[in-house]
């Protein structure tokens, strides 16, 4: 069984050269096959608002919302490193409210860290959290909170007044004690100055290849949406949305022609062999043996048992 990474242990991914691999998931069947598949680092993302609750921003995103994805990540993430999202505005608004917020999210979802959009900005913050002993990660570039502050979903650093001021920002949030960065839609040579400058990690989604790890959406890397967009900073590996939709097509013409169920998908009369598989799938009480031979639960005619899959 592989262990955990620790916060420490990615600092020494970074001295060494070894890159971070970091992805997102939002339930318990994304968590496991991304920790069964050696995931380095799992990002319950407020990106769910878009993926998976079908916002067009993150904005909508709320802090019930996460705690439920977030518990639900842990169950199937046992051995991997969880960071969460705080969702907008429930931090940089006070630091009562920030820290009774991250509170419940390590308390009541179970992550190891918490990420935080801004810079310079939310350093106070940050610096709270830390002393506080909750893990923080960093996010700058384009901060999809801000979106509408940004203008829109634009590549950051562009100009030189934008690469200092973000330069700035990854040193106020390294000094404020974040365990690591994620760069998002930075220029490749900005990001990889910034890199070079910090002793922490630095996590790039569309920043290029001189960052310390990269990031992406579960979604888009296994093309799991209808319709899919491509997007430049993305690699998909697979069509899963593909493959599902026409997985339930076929199950559709199916139920239609009525070539499913067929005869190895039902039930008849069970002899002992037949009732003992009964048994060890549906329990004792639905495998009451009558005097004809039939098989019914306590307090259930036989005529109307039938085995509940739902």
């Amino acid at each position: 069984m592989r262990k955990r990474l620790t916060i420490t242990a990615l600092k020494t991914m970074k001295q060494k050269g070894d890159p971070i691999s970091m992805l997102t998931a939002y339930d318990y069947p994304s968590a496991i096959l991304s920790e069964e598949a050696g995931i380095d680092v799992i990002l319950v993302g407020d990106s769910l608002g878009n993926v998976v609750l079908g916002y067009d921003t993150t904005i909508p995103v709320t802090l019930e919302d996460m705690i439920y994805h977030t518990k639900a990540v842990m169950r199937g993430a046992k051995q991997t490193f969880v960071v969460t999202d705080m969702p907008f505005m429930t931090y940089g608004v006070g630091r009562e409210t920030t820290m009774r917020n991250a509170a419940r999210l390590m308390q009541e979802g179970g992550a190891q860290a918490l990420k935080l959009e801004g810079g310079s900005e939310i350093a106070d913050d940050v610096t709270a959290l830390v002393q506080a002993g909750i893990p923080v990660m960093g996010h700058i570039g384009l901060t999809p909170q801000s979106v509408h502050q940004l203008g829109g979903f634009r590549v950051q650093g562009k100009l030189d007044r934008e690469a200092a001021k973000l330069m700035e920002d990854a040193k106020a949030l390294e000094k404020a004690g974040a365990f690591a960065i994620v760069l998002e839609l930075v220029t490749e040579p900005l990001a990889e100055a910034i890199s070079k400058e910090l002793s922490i990690p630095t996590i790039g989604i569309g920043a290029g290849r001189g960052c310390d790890g990269q990031v992406l959406v579960y979604h888009d890397l296994i093309q799991y949406s209808s319709p899919y967009y491509e997007k430049k900073m993305v690699k998909t590996y697979t069509n899963a949305g593909e493959s599902i939709r026409n997985a339930i097509k076929s199950y559709v013409d199916e139920v239609k022609t009525k070539a499913f169920p067929a005869e190895e998908h039902s039930f008849g009369v069970l002899n002992a062999d037949k009732q003992e598989q009964v048994t060890q799938l549906y329990g004792a009480a639905a495998a009451i043996k009558d005097s004809e031979g039939g098989v019914k639960g306590e307090g259930q005619d036989k005529r109307d048992r039938v085995p509940n899959h739902s």
